[in-house]
């Protein structure tokens, strides 16, 4: 990344990270969807039709898949971080394509907490922020609940405060 590229995503104030425990999440559910892929691989030795060598090709492809995107999803997750500034919030995310969202308070429109069944056993949920515009919503995965109701409350205070004079 270049200078002039790093400086977009700089800032001096402190960033929150995640929870490790999405990570856990994540790979648990990349396991229930490989479980399915498995199960296809392991028909394709089953049909008498399809060569030997693809069923072996697809076993083999399907295993690199499967460890290329656990180790993904570990640096993916440790890429999520949130900043809550004095006017405003930032959220970024990514790997290769990073991704910065500033979200003004003033601008939030609803401020949403869900955790889906993984979620809730590991402890972790997501903030989801939205804003008029449909671009500029953003979410941050991974928040241990008592935090993400904490930042939920804060997001929602701050709000109606900066909305208030409109």
């Amino acid at each position: 990344m270049s200078d002039r590229t790093r400086a977009a995503f700089t800032t001096t104030d402190a960033w929150t990270l995640v929870s490790p425990r999405l990570i856990i999440a994540r790979r648990i559910t990349l396991s229930l969807v490989y479980v399915l892929v498995a199960a296809g691989v392991v028909a394709l030795f089953l049909v008498p039709a399809v060569p030997r060598w693809l069923a072996i090709g697809a076993a083999v492809a399907a295993v690199v898949v499967f460890g290329w995107l656990w180790w993904l999803i570990g640096r993916r997750v440790r890429s999520f971080g949130y900043c809550e500034r004095g006017d405003d919030l930032l959220v970024t995310s990514g790997i290769m394509f990073r991704r910065m969202v500033i979200v003004p308070y003033g601008r939030m429109q609803l401020v949403d907490v869900k955790a889906g069944p993984i979620d809730r056993w590991l402890g972790v949920t997501t903030v989801q922020l939205h804003t008029a515009a449909a671009t500029t919503d953003a979410k941050i995965p991974g928040l241990v609940p008592a935090d993400a109701a904490d930042l939920r409350d804060r997001l929602a205070q701050r709000g109606e405060q900066r909305t208030a004079g409109l």
